[in-house]
């Protein structure tokens, strides 16, 4: 689809996906994903290890090209089976913000500079008005003392919060995480969840894989469970945790919560 054909889409949703499929070779490890997520709406993916919750938020920002289907973010639209176009393929990553499970910070680079090189690159904004953007979001994360840090000077949970702001940095309308605190101490983890929640509250759109349940439970809006490169369960948090329908879902929660 051509951005002109993405401006006069009538969907309202923030990411659709629709019978997202992804192969690695014979591998099979999404089968035929659909998916909605509205403006404003924090969406948490759980299930297992191999899942294909990682995948799938790889696809989304088109880290990874999907073998099948299709994916919309605020209005521009890829086909898997169409060339996709590289104005098209900017125009939807422009859109998408990530956060990794590794921090991926310029270790040669302060906080600051993690933070305003690439609203020059990819905004090109000034190198003034990157830095006070910079700097705005490193206040609201807890860090405005980090800004003339390294990295390796920081904790990983500095890391993982200057990573956030780097992300918010682009404008981006929604965020994906792919489990931002497996890396963390649980209790430095908690520093990163309370950005998310403030970034919830807020109304910023989110996808995030995670393995913290309380977060999947009491934060998000939605949540899907997966297995197997399929969902096998989504809908109200509370009452997917409360009264799990499928026989999958119960072995996995009990699995996670007895840990806890």
């Amino acid at each position: 689809m051509s951005l002109a054909d993405a401006a006069a889409s009538k969907t309202t949703s923030a990411i659709r996906l629709d019978g997202v499929e992804k192969r690695f070779g014979d591998h099979l490890v999404l089968k035929r994903i659909s998916l909605e997520v509205q403006p404003g709406q924090v969406v948490a993916l759980i299930g297992p290890s191999g899942a294909g919750k990682s995948t799938l938020l790889r696809c989304i920002n088109l880290l990874e090209r999907p073998t099948a289907g299709t994916i919309t973010v605020d209005g521009v639209t890829v086909h898997a089976d169409h060339e996709i176009k590289e104005r098209d393929l900017a125009a939807l990553r422009s859109r998408v913000g990530m956060v990794f499970q590794s921090f991926n910070l310029f270790p040669h680079m302060t906080a600051l500079r993690n933070i305003t090189l690439p609203q020059q690159r990819v905004l090109g904004r000034s190198k003034a008005e990157a830095e006070a953007r910079a700097r705005a979001l490193l206040s609201r994360v807890g860090l405005a003392d980090k800004a003339d840090q390294y990295p390796a000077r920081c904790s990983g949970g500095q890391q993982q919060r200057i990573a956030i702001a780097r992300a918010l940095a682009l404008d981006p309308k929604v965020m994906l995480f792919d489990e931002p605190t497996s890396a963390l101490d649980p209790e430095v983890g908690l520093e990163v969840l309370k950005v998310m929640r403030e970034l919830a509250d807020e109304g910023m759109t989110m996808a995030v894989v995670t393995h913290e349940m309380q977060f999947a439970r009491d934060v998000s809006d939605h949540l899907v469970v997966m297995g197997d490169g399929d969902i096998i369960e989504e809908g109200d948090p509370h009452q997917i945790f409360a009264d799990p329908q499928q026989a999958r879902t119960r072995q996995f929660l009990r699995a996670v919560l007895d840990r806890e």
